[in-house]
């Protein structure tokens, strides 16, 4: 995924709109939250099993609901000025730290 091109497709969007007002690190970081509900919504009242067998409209749901929460946490990122692949590559390091591997 190139997180440059997808953001300044993003500043495109924001600016044609004059949305850049409203894009500050709480507002993003709240629009965010609200996405992320609404993708817990998707599974709300179904079973472990129905929640992995979802129907093509269902996945479709999902898939928009990700990929709003993955949109709002770029512009956060370029609000923030950090690079979403950078930091996401230090906390899987970090986790491998923490977390490594058991010995044989």
């Amino acid at each position: 995924m190139d997180t440059v091109a997808i953001t300044q497709q993003l500043h495109a969007l924001r600016d044609r709109m004059d949305w850049q007002r409203f894009h500050n690190p709480k507002n993003l970081a709240m629009a965010a939250s609200v996405e992320m509900a609404e993708l817990v919504e998707c599974f709300q009242w179904l079973s472990d099993a129905q929640a992995r067998e979802l129907n093509a409209a269902q996945l479709e749901a999902c898939g928009e609901e990700i990929a709003d929460v993955v949109l709002y946490l770029l512009l956060l990122c370029a609000e923030l000025k950090l690079d979403m692949p950078s930091i996401v590559a230090d906390k899987l390091a970090k986790n491998a730290a923490r977390w490594p591997e058991p010995k044989a």
